[in-house]
């Protein structure tokens, strides 16, 4: 590896380390936000639209894709994911000015899905232009083993949000970091100084060899986009990368790295600080891996190891969180044996919690007590109950009938879910079910482990898949159209998993249940990318 070669790879993944670390600081805050944001609805509720904020980022990621991946072909690599780390680091920092719902009412939570959106277009030029700018920098038979630090930049931006949080968190309390206005505001504010830091090294990188070849030669695309996805022969190759490569790849990221850390703070109860150091220490663990990883794919192949990462992780997603849980909070396992519950309601008046839009509000009787079991990570059984019936709750052998929250004034209903909750917690504590997990009897070094090969699967999926996407397309039109595939994967089917997982949970009543979402995309993938992907690995760029 040549210096200028190492000089690429070490600037381009540190400015989207940095800008990795901007977009995933809001998921690791998922909860602080929703209490500050989203304060003017029940928890349940309000948790759920953090985390559809959360993914609003992910559901424009694509239009990013589209008007970077754009501009990225018509004007060159290295201007245009410039511009778009200044917007990514600008409207995080801007988050941490943000006033909260207390402060503005509901001007506030318009305004952080307004940055969220930013941040979401930004970052679907950025990854893009990064993988694009090393790929083509990178000489045949390396390009899976220099991209794959590309790779490694979304993992560890994420550890770096986690550090960042942890180190204020210890430093303020959890208390003064959760409630007081500033604390909690820290990380995003960092973010300013590493902007700066990130422009200063972008500025000194030249363009790709590669593109500029191609456009001293007047062969770049006049349309990129018309060219990318208005003929067949290139919209199906999008299509194909989709299916059967970054969805799967997208929910096993996710699943890895994000839904674990929900699982472990939201439905085991561990707490915050806890939870967030065994993530790190597993990332830290695994991120040599996509390394390797990509190495790899520059022997065997790339398709090889990304459908065996989609298979491992299907077969094994129930097994591992089932640990996890027996592993992290012992005793919930025990109640949710012990204690059965269930719910027994007219199926008609049961919602599925899953609302984009914010239009549901979700009073029924049977949708507050669901709310609650959820909420407290209880798993239940459904119980079809006449038509018209109120909702009710047999916990053990004590049963519990909810109250018809529709048309209540907001005060009202608020205070009748406060009496219910405070009922409900104090039947599901008397049958066993904790308020948090107990570090005494938590087996951390256990759960890093399982944590561990979580992280592993995603770099499976993950390390050899940037080499696949560049090597998939053609020089005129790559950053377009190798971005689009990749934001929708990624942000969409693997950006809405949390929330998507929450309202199967809820739905259902069993807390493993969100995870059928992430094994049905990868075992789609598995099909469609062994059926009718070809391998890239010897493909020639400079066509």
């Amino acid at each position: 590896m040549t210096r200028n070669e190492r000089k690429v790879i070490f600037a381009s993944s540190l400015g989207t380390v940095f800008e990795w670390y901007d977009f995933y600081l809001y998921g690791s805050l998922a909860p602080i936000i929703a209490m500050h944001f989203f304060s003017g609805v029940n928890p349940t509720a309000g948790f759920i639209f953090a985390l559809l904020a959360f993914a609003a980022g992910f559901a424009v990621r694509p239009f990013g894709a589209l008007v970077f991946g754009r501009l990225g072909d018509l004007v060159g690599r290295k201007y245009t994911f410039l511009v778009t780390i200044v917007i990514m680091g600008l409207s995080t920092f801007l988050v941490g000015l943000l006033p909260s719902y207390g402060s503005i009412g509901i001007i506030a939570p318009i305004c952080l899905i307004a940055l969220r959106l930013l941040q979401g277009l930004a970052l679907g030029g950025e990854y893009g232009g990064a993988a694009t700018y090393v790929a083509e920098h990178a000489p045949m038979g390396r390009r899976g083993f220099y991209t794959s630090w590309i790779q490694t930049t979304a993992t560890l931006g994420l550890f770096l949000s986690l550090l960042v949080i942890l180190g204020v968190r210890s430093y303020a309390g959890e208390e003064a970091f959760r409630d007081s206005w500033g604390w909690w505001r820290a990380p995003f504010l960092l973010s300013f100084v590493l902007l700066a830091i990130s422009v200063w090294i972008r500025m000194q990188l030249s363009e790709s060899p590669t593109f500029q070849r191609m456009k001293e030669e007047g062969k770049t695309s006049k349309a990129p986009l018309t060219e990318s996805f208005g003929q067949w022969k290139n919209l199906k190759v999008v299509i194909l990368a989709l299916l059967g490569l970054t969805a799967g790849q997208a929910v096993v990221w996710y699943t890895g790295q994000f839904y674990s850390l929900f699982f472990l703070t939201q439905t085991l109860k561990v707490d915050a600080n806890t939870a967030n150091i065994m993530i790190a220490v597993a990332l830290l663990i695994g991120t040599p891996f996509f390394v390797i990883f990509g190495a790899l794919s520059d022997r065997i192949g790339r398709k090889p190891i990304i459908m065996a990462g989609c298979l491992i992780a299907a077969v094994t997603y129930f097994p591992i969180f089932q640990g996890i849980t027996h592993f992290a909070n012992p005793a919930l396992e025990k109640a949710q044996a012990n204690a059965p519950v269930t719910v027994l309601a007219d199926p008609a008046a049961c919602s599925f919690q899953f609302n984009p839009v914010g239009t549901s509000s979700f009073t029924s009787s049977c949708d507050v007590i669901k709310s609650f079991l959820a909420r407290n990570s209880v798993n239940y059984k459904n119980e079809a109950a006449p038509a018209g019936t109120v909702a009710k709750v047999r916990i053990g052998n004590d049963e519990f009938t909810a109250f018809e929250g529709a048309g209540m004034p907001a005060a009202d209903f608020k205070a009748k879910v406060a009496d219910m909750d405070k009922t409900l917690t104090t039947a599901i504590r008397s049958h066993g079910y904790p308020a948090k997990a107990d570090p005494a009897q938590s087996n951390n070094v256990m759960v890093v482990v399982l944590l561990t090969i979580l992280v592993i699967y995603v770099t499976m999926v993950y390390g050899p898949i940037a080499a696949m996407l560049v090597e998939l397309f053609p020089t005129r039109i790559r950053y377009t159209s190798m971005s689009l595939p990749y934001h929708i994967g990624n942000g969409w089917f693997g950006g809405f998993l949390p929330p998507l997982a929450f309202a199967i949970v809820a739905a259902t009543g069993n807390i493993y249940d969100g995870l059928w979402y992430p094994i049905v995309i990868a075992a789609m993938t598995l099909v469609i990318g062994t059926l009718f992907i070809r391998e890239t690995k010897d493909v020639d760029l400079n066509h």
